[in-house]
């Protein structure tokens, strides 16, 4: 299983935090959220088609609605594919950072002035 991006990471897990209301609009929302900038409509729903393409996401339309111009809202879930590699990116988090002080300005070991 290859690791996820960041963006990647963020937005399984908006998806997983959002749980049956994941679309679009809340995943960008949620994401723009944890990284503390906004990110693009359009780089979104490229980064969810990779992820959807990779399988860790199931997309699913909706019925079209006259509020939306008859276009249909797609919903996104995660699959098992998608939780196991949430899963291992934690694990390699936990793994790279084993050792490493909470507070890292404070090690003085190692670093450059």
């Amino acid at each position: 299983m290859e690791l996820l991006t960041r963006l990647e990471e963020a937005i399984l897990i908006a998806v997983l935090r959002l749980g049956g209301d994941a679309y679009g609009v809340p995943v960008n929302r949620e994401v723009s959220r944890i990284f503390g900038r906004s990110y693009s409509m359009g780089g979104l729903y490229f980064a969810l088609d990779q992820l959807a393409r990779k399988e860790y996401l199931m997309k699913r339309s909706a019925d079209p609605t006259p509020k939306r111009g008859g276009r249909s809202r797609s919903y996104y879930r995660l699959t098992p594919e998608g939780r196991a590699a949430l899963e291992a990116v934690r694990r390699h988090q936990v793994e790279l950072w084993r050792g490493i002080p909470a507070s890292v300005g404070k090690s003085g070991s190692g670093e450059s002035a």
